[in-house]
C-alpha cells in the first residue's frame, strides 16, 4: 500500500493524521478555540475544523490521565468532545454517529506511531463523520460497540465498576467517557474503603456532561471463615451532588474513612510483599528456565505503574507482563531457531502469556506456599481495625452514617448456606444482592447462582414453607460435614426464620449485576436488557457471544409509552389533532416517548436470560513475541481505502457504460444513441447540484453561504451512478427484455402496463437505493411515487416545448417532439426529485439549525437568570452595552460578560454561516413570548460594544488566528443587529424596549 500510495486515502485523511500526530507531539495550546462554552457550528468554525477540535479534546482527555490536579482540564475536554461529537453529523443515527467518532478518534490517538493503521483510522473518522447509517452500522460492529436507540430509552447499566482511583486505570472522566460511547445509562462506581471528595467531584460532573446516572459506593472486604466476603454501601437520599460532597466531608464519615486508609495501607504492604516473594523465588526460577537474564521488579517501578491507584494483584500481574516482554521476546528468538515440538510448545506457552496466568498461576498462595496471602484470615490480631469486624458491626456502623443507603452483599464464591447465614448476621441491613458479576461468571466463581436465586425469590415473594426447606436442607448438610458451630448457629435461624421471611417481604431483597470492570483483566463494562436494543443490534451481539456462555439471569420489564401534547403545536400537528376524533386516530399530531421500567427485585436465575454484556467476551490476544502476528487490524480490505477521486471516477463509469450502450441499443435517433447518456447525467447532475444549494440557503437572501461549499461530490456521483444503472434496468431490461420479448407487451400496444410496470419498479429501485444511502425517510418514501407526480410535470412541460416551437414558427414540431420527449421525462422526473428530496435535505438542515438556536437560547437564559441575581436593582442586559460592562460584578461579572459576548457571536455566525439558520429562527421565535423576544434581542446588543469586543479577539477568545473573526464582526454586526431585532417582530413589546433601541441608533448615527 505504501508503493501505491497515491491510489489509496485522501490529502484529508492524512492532512487528519498530521494534525492528531502535530497535537501529540506539541504542548496543549493556551488559548481559548477550545473553550466548550463556543458552540460547535459556532464562530470557532473559523478557526478550527471539528476534526481539530475532537483530536484536541481527546488528547487532552488521555494526556492528562495520571494527574488528578487536572480534573477540571479533563472535564473541559470532555464537554467539549461530547458537544462536538453531537453536533457533528445531520444523520439519522446521531448519537451512534457521535459514539464510533469518539471511539475512533481515540484509537488514532493511541496507535501513534503506527502510520498505517492512524491513516485507516482516520480514513474511517472522515467517511463517518457524515452520518450515513450503513456506513456507521459497519463501524459500529467493527469498533465492537452495539448499535443503540436514537431515543437513547436503552437500559444499559454495569452495577460495579472501577476507575483508576481503586483497581482500575482510567480517570473518572475517561471512564464516563467510555461508558458512553459503549452506551451505558446507569453506573455504580466502586472504592475501595475511602473516596477522595475531589475524586466524587470529578465523577459527578463527568456524570453531568454525559448524562449518565451514577452511585458511588464503597466497597468493603472482610474475613468470614476461610474466605472473604465483598459489602458495597452505597449512600442515598441526597438532593444534589454538592450534598454529596459535603456528606463525604462529615467528620463521622470521615473518620470512617481514616479507618479504610490503614487497611489500604495494610494491601499494600501485602501486595509488595508478594512482589519481593516473586523477586526472590520465582524470578530466578524463571531466569534459569528461560536461560536469559531476568532483573528484578522494584517496588518504585511497580508504584509508578499503579499510579493514583491503590495497588492490588491486578495491578501486579499487569506489570510483571510488562517487564517481562523483552525477557520472554529473547527466548522466543531461541526457540524459533530450534524447530524441535518441545520449543515449538514452549513458543505457543510463551505467546499465550497473559496477566491472568501470571495472577492464577504464579501468584497464587495455594501453588506457592512461599507466596503471601493477600486476603484477610479470621482470627489474625495483625489486622487493622476494620477488618477485624464481623459483617454485623460493620453494617450497624455504616446504617448510622446515614438512613438513606443501599448495602449489596457480592456472591461470587459464597454457597447459599454462607447467603442465608449472612442475611441473618446482619439484621436485614443488606437491601441487595450482586446476584451476577461478569468477572466472577467467567471465572466459575458463581456455581451456586441458582440455589441463591431460589432464596432470594422465596424471601422476596413470602414464601415461607420453601424457605425453612431451604434451611433444612443447609441444616442437613452441616450435619453431615460435621460442622457443629455452623449446625447450632442454623439451628437458631431456623426458629426465628418468621423474622428473616417477614423483614424481606415487606422490603423486597433486590437484585444488582456488575462486572467488576478494572481494566484489562475485565471482560467488557456494561451490561444491557436484550429488549431495549435494536434488534438489528441483538442480532449482532448475540452473533458475537454464540459460543460463550450465556449469562443466566431473566429480568422482566415494562414498556411504557407516553403521549404528549406538543407545547407550541406547528400548523400540521394542529391539524392533525382536528383528526383524532377519528378510529385509530387518537394520539394523532401528539409527541410520544417509550420508555423501559425494570424492577430489580423480579430477577432470577434462568437459562434462557434477557440480560446481555456490552463489552463482549475478550478474546485471548497472543503477545506476538515471534512476530508473525498479523494486527487485525491489517486484514481490511484495500477497496475500502481507495482514493476519493478514483472512487468517484469508478462511480461515475459504473454508471455511464451501462447507459452509454442502453441508449445504444434502445433509441434509433442518432443523436439520442450517442448524446442521450450525456444529456441524461447532465440532468441529474444540475438537478443534484441545484437541490443541494436550495436545500442549504433556500430563498434566504443576506447569507454569507457559498454555494460551492454546500456540493458534496460523492453524493452527487452516487446519483450520477445510481441513474446510469437506471437505464439499463427499465430500458433494457423490464422494457425491452422482460415486456416486450418475453411477454409480448410493448409501448405500441398496451402503453398503460408498460408505464405502471416501468414506474412501479423506477419506484422501487429509487426506494431501495435511497435506503442504501442513508437519505431521510421522507425522501425514500417520496421517491416510491416520483414516476407517478412526474407525469403532470412531464404534459407540462410537453406543453411549454410545443408552444415554444409553433411560437418560434417550427414547421411540423412533432418530428422533434417524439424524440425529445425522453428528455423531457427525464427532466420532469429530476424536478419532481428535487422537489422531495431537496424538501427532506432541508428539513434535516432545519431539524440541525433548530437545535442549534434553542442550545444557544438556553444558555442565554442562563445567563440572564444569573445576571439578575447578580444585579438586582439594575437593569442587567443594558447596564452590558454599556462601556464598562459587569466591571463592578467583580469576577463572577466578567465571566457572565464573557458568556454573552460568546453567546452573541454565535448566534451572529449561525445567522450568516449556517445553512437555514435564518429560517430555523423564525420558526423559534414565532413560539416565544414577547417579554422573552426583548430578553433575547436585548441580549445581543453586547455586539455594540466594538472596541471591547475587537480586544477580546485579538486577546486570544477564538486563539491567535483572529483576523478572520474580528474582520467578519466589525463588518457584519450592524447588519445581523438590524435584521435580527426586525426578525423578532417585536410590536408594541419594541416601544418597551425604546432605551435598547436608542442605543443603537445612536450607536448608527
Amino acid at each position: 500500500m505504501v508503493t501505491r500510495r497515491s491510489l489509496y486515502f485522501d490529502r484529508q485523511d492524512r492532512d487528519i493524521l498530521v494534525l492528531v500526530n502535530r497535537m501529540l507531539e506539541s504542548s496543549p495550546p493556551d488559548d481559548g478555540r477550545f473553550d466548550p462554552k463556543l458552540h460547535p457550528h459556532g464562530i470557532k468554525e473559523m478557526i478550527a475544523s471539528p476534526v481539530s477540535r475532537i483530536a484536541h479534546a481527546v488528547i487532552n482527555l488521555l494526556r492528562m490521565e495520571s494527574n488528578e490536579l487536572h480534573a477540571k482540564d479533563r472535564l473541559l475536554a470532555l464537554q467539549t468532545l461530547y458537544d462536538e461529537v453531537l453536533s457533528s453529523t445531520h444523520s439519522v443515527l446521531r448519537r451512534n454517529t457521535a459514539r464510533v467518532l469518539m471511539q475512533i478518534m481515540k484509537r488514532i490517538v493511541h496507535a501513534h506511531g503506527q502510520n498505517l493503521k492512524q491513516l485507516k483510522l482516520a480514513h474511517d473518522f472522515r467517511i463517518a463523520i457524515h452520518g450515513t447509517p450503513r456506513i456507521v452500522r459497519r463501524l459500529l460492529a467493527q469498533h465492537h460497540l452495539p448499535e443503540m436507540p436514537e431515543e437513547w430509552n436503552q437500559l444499559a447499566f454495569d452495577d460495579h465498576v472501577y476507575d483508576a482511583n481503586s483497581k482500575g486505570r482510567k480517570s473518572p472522566t475517561h471512564l464516563l467517557m467510555d461508558a458512553w460511547i459503549k452506551g451505558i445509562r446507569s453506573l455504580t462506581v466502586a472504592y475501595e474503603y475511602c473516596i477522595d471528595p475531589r475524586v466524587a467531584g470529578e465523577m459527578l460532573s463527568a456524570a453531568k456532561i454525559t448524562g449518565i446516572t451514577v452511585r458511588i459506593g464503597l466497597e468493603f472486604q472482610l474475613p468470614f471463615y476461610d474466605q472473604s466476603i465483598r459489602l458495597l454501601w452505597i449512600p442515598r437520599g441526597f438532593t444534589s451532588d454538592d450534598d454529596f460532597i459535603e456528606f463525604l466531608h462529615n467528620p463521622h464519615v470521615a473518620a470512617m474513612q481514616e479507618r479504610g486508609k490503614k487497611v489500604l495501607r495494610w494491601k499494600k504492604e501485602r501486595v509488595l510483599q508478594r512482589l519481593a516473594a516473586w523477586n526472590a523465588f520465582q524470578r530466578p526460577q524463571l531466569a534459569a528456565a528461560w536461560e536469559t537474564e531476568l532483573p528484578e521488579l522494584t517496588d518504585d517501578t511497580f508504584l509508578s505503574f499503579v499510579g493514583r491507584g491503590q495497588p492490588s494483584n491486578i495491578h501486579l500481574a499487569e506489570c510483571l507482563h510488562k517487564h517481562l516482554m523483552p525477557a520472554a521476546k529473547k527466548r522466543a528468538e531461541k526457540l524459533v531457531a530450534n524447530h524441535d515440538e518441545a520449543s515449538l510448545a514452549e513458543l505457543a506457552a510463551l505467546e499465550n502469556l497473559r496477566p491472568e496466568i501470571i495472577l492464577d498461576d504464579w501468584l497464587s498462595s495455594a501453588l506457592h506456599p512461599e507466596m503471601p496471602s493477600s486476603e484477610p484470615q479470621t482470627h489474625d490480631d495483625t489486622l487493622p481495625e476494620l477488618l477485624r469486624l464481623t459483617p454485623y458491626q460493620l453494617t450497624k456502623e455504616l446504617v448510622a452514617l446515614t438512613p438513606g443507603y443501599r448495602l449489596a452483599l457480592g456472591s461470587a464464591g459464597l454457597s447459599v448456606d454462607d447467603v442465608t447465614e449472612l442475611l441473618w448476621d446482619c439484621q436485614g441491613a443488606i437491601t441487595h444482592l450482586e446476584i451476577f458479576n461478569m468477572k466472577a461468571w467467567m471465572e466459575n466463581k458463581l456455581s451456586n447462582i441458582a440455589a441463591i436465586s431460589e432464596l432470594q425469590r422465596s424471601l422476596n415473594h413470602g414464601l415461607g414453607p420453601r424457605v425453612k426447606q431451604m434451611v433444612r436442607q443447609m441444616i442437613r448438610r452441616m450435619e453431615s460435614s460435621g460442622n457443629v458451630e455452623r449446625t447450632e448457629k442454623f439451628q437458631k435461624i431456623l426458629r426465628n426464620i418468621p423474622k428473616l421471611w417477614k423483614h424481606y417481604s415487606q422490603n423486597p431483597l433486590k437484585s444488582r449485576l456488575g462486572t467488576s470492570s478494572a481494566g484489562r483483566l475485565s471482560f467488557g463494562m456494561g451490561l444491557i436488557y436484550a429488549e431495549t436494543l435494536p434488534k438489528r443490534a441483538l442480532k449482532v451481539l448475540c452473533k458475537k457471544q454464540e459460543h460463550a456462555k450465556p449469562i443466566p439471569i431473566f429480568a422482566p420489564i415494562r414498556e411504557s409509552v407516553t403521549f404528549l401534547h406538543p407545547v407550541n403545536p406547528t400548523f400540521w400537528q394542529r391539524l392533525k389533532a382536528k383528526l383524532r376524533q377519528l378510529p385509530g386516530c387518537r394520539h394523532l399530531g401528539m409527541d410520544s416517548q417509550r420508555e423501559w421500567i425494570a424492577a430489580s427485585e423480579t430477577c432470577v436465575y434462568s437459562p434462557r436470560g434477557n440480560i446481555v454484556n456490552l463489552g463482549g467476551l475478550n478474546t485471548s490476544v497472543k503477545n506476538n513475541l515471534s512476530g508473525n502476528t498479523r494486527p487485525a487490524e491489517d486484514t481490511s480490505p484495500p477497496i475500502t481505502y481507495l482514493n476519493s477521486s478514483i472512487t468517484n471516477c469508478l462511480k461515475v463509469l459504473i454508471g455511464f457504460i451501462p447507459a452509454f450502450f442502453s441508449f445504444q441499443y434502445t433509441q434509433q435517433v442518432w443523436f439520442l444513441a450517442w448524446f442521450g447518456s450525456v444529456i441524461w447525467f447532465g440532468i441529474t447532475g444540475v438537478r443534484n447540484v441545484l437541490q443541494m444549494v436550495m436545500a442549504a440557503k433556500g430563498a434566504t437572501r443576506g447569507t454569507l453561504i457559498h454555494w460551492k461549499a454546500q456540493i458534496n461530490v460523492s453524493r452527487l456521483c452516487d446519483s450520477l451512478m445510481y441513474t446510469g444503472i437506471s437505464v439499463l434496468l427499465l430500458e433494457v431490461i423490464v422494457r425491452v427484455v422482460l415486456l416486450k420479448d418475453y411477454l409480448g407487451i410493448s409501448v405500441d400496444k398496451n402503453p398503460v402496463t408498460v408505464f405502471a410496470t416501468l414506474s412501479i419498479i423506477n419506484g422501487l429501485y429509487i426506494f431501495s437505493h435511497n435506503t442504501f444511502r442513508g437519505f431521510p425517510k421522507t425522501a425514500a418514501v417520496g421517491n416510491l411515487f416520483r414516476s407517478v407526480l412526474a407525469i403532470p410535470v412531464s404534459s407540462l412541460y410537453y406543453f411549454m416545448l410545443l408552444n415554444g416551437m409553433i411560437a418560434l414558427g417550427v414547421s411540423n414540431p412533432e418530428i422533434y417532439l417524439i424524440p425529445s420527449a425522453t428528455v423531457a421525462s427525464k427532466s420532469a422526473s429530476d424536478t419532481v426529485a428535487a422537489i422531495i428530496e431537496g424538501y427532506a435535505d432541508s428539513q434535516v438542515n432545519l431539524r440541525m439549525r433548530c437545535l442549534d438556536f434553542r442550545s444557544k437560547i438556553a444558555n442565554i437564559f442562563d445567563q440572564y437568570t444569573k445576571l439578575e441575581l447578580l444585579f438586582p436593582q439594575d437593569n442587567a442586559l443594558i447596564k452590558l452595552t454599556r462601556t464598562k460592562g459587569l466591571e463592578d460584578g467583580g469576577a463572577e461579572g466578567r465571566a457572565l460578560e464573557k458568556a454573552f459576548i460568546i453567546n452573541a457571536l454565535d448566534l451572529m455566525y449561525f445567522w450568516f454561516y449556517q445553512p437555514r439558520a435564518q429560517d430555523a429562527f423564525r420558526q423559534i421565535i414565532r413560539t416565544m413570548p414577547k417579554a422573552d423576544r426583548i430578553v433575547l434581542v436585548r441580549s445581543q446588543l453586547v455586539l455594540m460594544r466594538e472596541h471591547e469586543i475587537s480586544q477580546m479577539l485579538v486577546d486570544g477568545l477564538l486563539g491567535r488566528d483572529f483576523a478572520f473573526p474580528l474582520a467578519f464582526f466589525l463588518s457584519k454586526h450592524k447588519t445581523y443587529l438590524r435584521r435580527f431585532i426586525r426578525c423578532c417582530q417585536l410590536g408594541g413589546a419594541r416601544k418597551r424596549s425604546a432605551r435598547a433601541l436608542r442605543l443603537l441608533r445612536a450607536h448608527y448615527s
